[in-house]
C-alpha cells in the first residue's frame, strides 16, 4: 500500500502538533549532594567577593562625599548618613557571611569522605570540582584576611 504526499504531510503535521501539546518529558539524573554543596560553596564565595567590592565602593563614595565641599550642605548631609548607613549593613552580612561559608566547606569536606569511601563507584568529577571549590573558599578567605 502505498501512500500519498499529502496523507505523509498530514501525519508529520498530527505528530509534530502532538509534541508541541505533550512535548516529550526529558528528565534529568537527580544532582547529588557533592555537586548541590560544591555550587553552594563557589556561590558563597563568588557572594562574599560582591560584598567587599560594594564595601569598597562604599567607602569610596563616603571618601569621595567628604571630599566635596561644594554644594547643598543639606543634601551633602543626608547622602553621607545614608552612604554611612549602608556601609553599616553590609559590614553586618559578612561575618554571617563568613561562618555559613565555613560551615558549607566543612559539609563538603565531609561530603568529599564520603564519596572517596565508594571506591570505584566514586565521581572523580564531582571529587575534583568539590576540592577546586574549597581551595578557592580558602584563598578568596587569605585575600579577606
Amino acid at each position: 500500500m502505498q501512500t500519498s504526499s499529502k496523507q505523509c504531510k498530514r501525519r508529520l503535521d498530527s505528530i509534530i502538533e502532538g509534541h508541541i501539546q505533550n512535548p516529550p518529558k526529558i528528565t534529568m539524573a537527580p544532582r547529588s549532594q557533592l555537586e548541590i554543596t560544591t555550587s553552594s560553596v563557589t556561590r558563597l564565595v563568588k557572594e562574599e567577593a560582591s560584598y567587599h567590592k560594594e564595601l569598597q565602593q562604599q567607602y569610596e563614595r563616603i571618601k569621595k562625599l567628604e571630599a566635596d565641599t561644594a554644594g547643598d550642605d543639606e543634601n551633602r548631609e543626608y547622602t553621607l548618613k545614608q552612604e554611612h548607613m549602608s556601609l553599616e549593613e553590609t559590614k553586618k552580612v559578612l561575618p554571617t557571611l563568613k561562618e555559613k561559608i565555613v560551615q558549607t566547606v566543612a559539609n563538603l569536606e565531609a561530603l568529599i569522605t564520603e564519596e572517596g569511601k565508594k571506591g570505584p563507584e566514586s565521581n572523580v568529577e564531582h571529587i575534583t570540582a568539590a576540592k577546586e571549590a574549597i581551595a578557592q573558599a580558602k584563598v578568596a578567605q587569605r585575600e579577606i584576611s
